[in-house]
Order: structure tokens, then C-alpha cells, then sequence
């Protein structure tokens, strides 16, 4: 990891503790602790990415769930409603097309969270 990027994640990680403890008055208890634990969480396992490209579209996310939290007021991600089969593929394609598509079709803000 490069010193720039190092700055940028440990900025962003900051960041994130900021706006969980003071950014919003309103916020509860709980919220604070989701972000905090989430926070937590996420660059705990995210921590051993060495490659440019993957750090890179989790700092997106990260700053693309900093901004949708801080505009919506509330920190839970917003959820998507693309049903599983939903997709259409040309002429009736196989379940493994319609997966792909699926996940290609997830937002940027969704990219850490597992397929229910």
C-alpha cells in the first residue's frame, strides 16, 4: 500500500468515527454502535487487500456510504429490490448469466455486503 493510500483510508476511517460521534445529534445509541461495529468490521477484513484497484473500489463504497448516511440520515445501507431471477438474459440464458448480472447490477455502496 502507498503512503497516499494508506492516508486516504486512514482519513476516511476517521472520518467515519466523526460523523458517529457528533455529525448528527439526533442519531441513537444504537445507530452510533451500528457504525462503529460496521466500521470495525469492514476494514478489519478489508485490511490485507494489497491491490490498487480493490482498495480503490472500497474506498468508493466507503465514501459512497458516508455520503448516502450523512444525506438520508441513517446509517444503514439503503436496500436495493432487484428480485433474484428478476434479470432478464438474451434468449432465456442459465442461472450462472443471471447471478453474474445480478451482481454486476449491485450498487457501489452494497459491494461488501453478502447475497441473502
Amino acid at each position: 500500500m502507498t503512503t497516499v493510500t494508506r492516508n486516504q483510508v486512514l482519513s476516511l476511517y476517521i472520518r467515519v468515527f466523526r460523523i458517529a460521534w457528533g455529525a448528527v445529534p439526533q442519531d441513537t445509541v444504537s445507530d452510533r454502535r451500528y457504525i462503529v461495529q460496521e466500521t470495525q468490521t469492514l476494514f478489519r477484513q478489508n485490511q490485507q487487500l494489497t491491490d490498487q484497484e480493490s482498495i480503490k473500489k472500497c474506498l468508493a463504497e466507503c465514501e459512497a456510504r458516508i455520503e448516502i448516511g450523512l444525506y438520508y440520515r441513517n446509517p444503514y445501507p439503503r436496500p436495493i429490490y432487484l428480485p433474484i431471477m428478476g434479470l432478464a438474459t438474451q434468449k432465456g440464458g442459465k442461472l450462472k448469466a443471471k447471478q453474474r448480472m445480478r451482481k454486476q447490477a449491485k450498487p457501489v455502496y452494497l459491494q461488501s455486503h453478502e447475497d441473502s
